[in-house]
């Protein structure tokens, strides 16, 4: 049949896990050690700031938009973290994912209610959430004390059987994602606005309250990239998580979800991000110098 689609377009979901698997064997045959499972779930561990601030991105991406102030937000988490662990030792996880949603909010009304475009709303979002790290830090990185960390998120930096508890607890998190995209009204809406907005205008749906709820996830996301970042290095800092932005937008996108929304969604991340993890790691394993990367 003439609409049949394509062995192009039948093969282009599983496009992301077959690059995945290339990558990993490529990098296997340099080194066998490297596929090892200590080595990969090592790997993994490494980049759970990473996968989970991506994974928050992937529904601003998955309706169409785009998140640009993921790693200020991030940033800004540590720096809230590390001032309140003190006064609030365990409730101070949840005073950072708040002002992370509340931050992510703040850019979904600004893109639906003033129609101003997502890159700009964001990124003004992204530099009121960097002024905030800034201020409240006093410009410098802040030191946790150990023995709060410890009574607060000493769980964060555990181990079960031999895997660290922070890689359980992202894809924990990642399954949370996953279930918010696939069986709740929420995430099959988001689609429909990736897909074709102005047919789920048509349709009746509330578009301005999704698109709000989708930005607020992303920022609730990176809140928690920061936050287990700040677990992790024990402090915080207005930089700590510098360079993590464009690393997030690229898992989502080599992952299989494009920037005009509608299709691919968390496990695609969840895969995108393993690749950037394994392209970054190739680069010691074929010598290639800073310059070079």
């Amino acid at each position: 049949m003439s609409g049949a689609p394509s062995l192009t377009e039948r093969m282009r979901r599983h496009f992301p896990w077959i690059t995945l698997l290339g990558v990993l064997l490529l990098v296997g045959m340099r080194d066998i050690s490297f596929l090892s499972p200590h080595n990969l779930i090592g790997l993994a561990t490494d980049v759970v700031p990473l996968l989970i601030m991506a994974v928050g991105m992937t529904f601003v991406i998955y309706i169409g938009g785009i998140d640009l102030s993921s790693q200020s937000i991030a940033n800004m988490s540590t720096v809230l973290l590390t001032i309140a662990l003190p006064v609030f030792g365990v409730g101070a996880g949840v005073l950072v994912i708040v002002a992370g949603l509340v931050s992510g909010a703040v850019s979904g009304m600004v893109t639906t209610r003033f129609k101003v475009p997502s890159f700009i709303s964001t990124l003004a979002v992204g530099g009121i959430a960097l002024s905030v790290g800034q201020y409240a830090s006093g410009q410098q990185a802040l030191h946790m004390d150990t023995a709060r960390r410890q009574h607060a998120f000493g769980w964060m930096v555990g181990q079960v059987a031999g895997i660290p508890t922070s890689l359980i607890l992202a894809l924990g998190i990642v399954a949370l994602a996953w279930f918010i995209q696939t069986r709740m009204i929420p995430g099959r809406i988001f689609r429909a606005l990736g897909a074709g907005e102005p047919v789920a205008v048509a349709s009746g749906i509330h578009v301005e309250r999704y698109k709000i709820l989708a930005f607020a996830l992303s920022g609730m996301f990176a809140a928690l990239a920061g936050l287990m970042f700040s677990v992790r290095l024990s402090g915080g800092s207005p930089t700590l998580a510098e360079g993590f932005l464009l690393p997030a937008i690229v898992a989502v996108l080599v992952g299989g979800t494009p920037l005009t929304g509608g299709v691919g969604g968390v496990l695609n991340t969840l895969i995108g991000t393993m690749i950037v993890a394994v392209v970054r790691a190739s680069m010691i394993y074929f010598n290639i110098p800073a310059t070079g990367q």
